[in-house]
């Protein structure tokens, strides 16, 4: 049987404080009728996001340990090393990087964009 998962983009901090990406795969197992579902993940709070279409925020840390979901729009978010990645409106992002050095987030398209941030337990600065 073929393995059923999903998958996000995890941002954090290295030990050196340089920001990176690391893509996570969630196991999903079968529920029968209701499909496949991964372990149940505890969260603090949700938040809903309207950004205007200039928005361009150079380095910062994430706020707190969050899911971000984009729900339309195109953003690049560029690390503190310079890799650079593009993601778009269904993508799912995990930003872990709430110390060192951050990342720098801009909206490729001249569009108002919206997403739902998650946050999870867990230290925040």
């Amino acid at each position: 049987m073929e393995s059923k998962y999903f998958t996000y983009t995890r941002l954090y901090s290295d030990s050196a404080g340089e920001s990176r990406f690391e893509d996570v795969k969630i196991g999903l197992t079968d529920q029968g009728p209701v499909g496949y579902l991964s372990s149940k993940f505890g969260v603090k709070d949700i938040q809903f996001r309207l950004n205007e279409p200039d928005y361009d925020w150079d380095f910062h840390n994430a706020p707190s340990r969050q899911f971000i979901i984009l729900l339309d729009g195109d953003i690049e978010i560029t690390t503190s090393l310079g890799e650079t990645r593009k993601f778009s409106g269904g993508d799912i992002l995990l930003a872990e990087d709430t110390t060192g050095k951050g990342h720098r987030t801009r909206n490729i398209r001249q569009q108002v964009r919206r997403s739902v941030f998650i946050r999870l337990p867990g230290e925040s600065p």
